[in-house]
């Protein structure tokens, strides 16, 4: 099968993550007779550095070609730290969202035994966790109109949603609920807020149409307080674009690393898939960084291509990698590997399981320990 990957690096430890993952993508293509080819554009710090642009025109036009996005992460200190730059980094993926009409980010929440020593919870509440959080991603107050007052003193941010809006994501939401435990929970603010008691009111409605489904519903402070509380009691969240944002990296410590959670947007055009960390820039150029979340979204755009057993090859191989301790540093601060490591593992273990060698040897990689 031959297909075309759009790669964004973007910024920070962006470029060194999805390294790792186009090494498991080519050696997934070698095991398994496919051909994948990559074309590389701009988006964030490093587009503004090299075009005054955060998303080129010339990036929107490779993503549209392509069959899926491999993206990295994005952001730098130089435009976090100036409130007053009035072109930023984050412009560039909220405006690709909008002109790929990506609606729907998905967010796979897992727990690992092996990784429950480094999470604040106590391991009965971490068993059991699998629940996936459906984002809104192209709606909401993040794309609302904006204001503020001649003198500076008072700032205004419009939350907006149609009816199509949330019918959109809630259908998804709803299907991929069907395919797992059958119970989905609309989080929301319906007791303050309209557009919240809009997304109820249309949910309500839809899941006439999803009989089998559970549905329940949460104030978003509440769901917040569930998910350390009682996280296993979640199959499918919905969610608005700013409530999903906050709770999805409030979980991300159910998994002990906020480098181990992937993503996938999706929507009407072709789709994007990243790690849900940031651009870590303390960690560029040091092969440090947990490359694990972006391997795991590629497992996912391997899910999105009709690859299921080479995605869940990629990830049974994510879990030997934990089982056995090859680890970044973000999980073990004494006895870490690098990035690339971790790649070369994972690529290994890949090869060695399709064509039924054995053993990875693992005595020759980049092993960093300290004593």
């Amino acid at each position: 099968m031959k297909k075309k990957i759009a790669v964004i690096l973007g910024d920070g430890i962006g470029p060194e993550v999805t390294e790792q993952s186009i090494k498991v993508l080519n050696i997934i293509a070698k095991q398994f007779k496919h051909e994948f080819s990559y074309e590389h554009a701009l988006m964030g710090a490093i587009a503004i550095d090299k075009t005054g642009n955060p998303l080129p025109d010339e990036t929107i036009k490779i993503c549209l070609a392509s069959d899926a996005i491999l993206f990295g992460a994005i952001g730098d200190p130089k435009y976090d730290n100036d409130p007053t730059a009035k072109v930023r980094p984050e412009q560039g993926l909220l405006k690709l969202r909008k002109e790929l009409q990506l609606f729907a980010n998905i967010r796979p929440v897992k727990t690992y035994e092996t990784l429950q020593h480094l999470t604040p919870l106590k391991p009965r509440i971490l068993e059991n966790v699998d629940f996936i959080i459906f984002r809104e991603l192209t709606g909401g107050i993040y794309f609302g109109d904006k204001t503020l007052s001649a003198d500076g003193t008072v700032a205004t941010d419009n939350c907006s949603y149609s009816v199509a809006e949330i019918e959109r994501i809630a259908h998804l939401a709803f299907q991929y609920a069907q395919k797992r435990k059958k119970k989905l929970t609309l989080v929301d603010k319906a007791n303050v807020l309209e557009t919240s008691r809009l997304w109820r009111k249309v949910v309500q409605k839809i899941a006439g149409e999803y009989k089998d489904v559970t549905v329940d519903y949460l104030f978003v402070d509440n769901a917040a307080m569930q998910i350390i509380l009682n996280p296993a009691q979640f199959d499918v969240i919905l969610t608005e674009n700013l409530f999903g944002d906050i709770i999805s990296d409030e979980a991300s410590v159910l998994a002990g690393s906020l480098g181990m959670l992937p993503s996938a947007s999706v929507g009407n055009t072709v789709a994007l898939f990243e790690p849900i960390h940031g651009s870590y820039p303390q960690a560029k150029g040091k092969d440090i960084a947990n490359p694990m979340g972006s391997i795991l979204s590629a497992a996912m755009l391997l899910d999105h291509l009709s690859m299921q057993k080479e995605a869940s090859i990629v990830r049974e191989a994510v879990d030997w990698c934990l089982s056995n301790k090859f680890v970044s540093k973000d999980i073990d601060a004494l006895n870490s590997y690098s990035t690339s490591a971790i790649g070369d593992l994972i690529c290994e273990y890949i090869e060695k399981q399709v064509t039924g060698e054995g053993h990875v040897h693992h005595e020759r990689l980049h092993k960093s320990t300290i004593i």
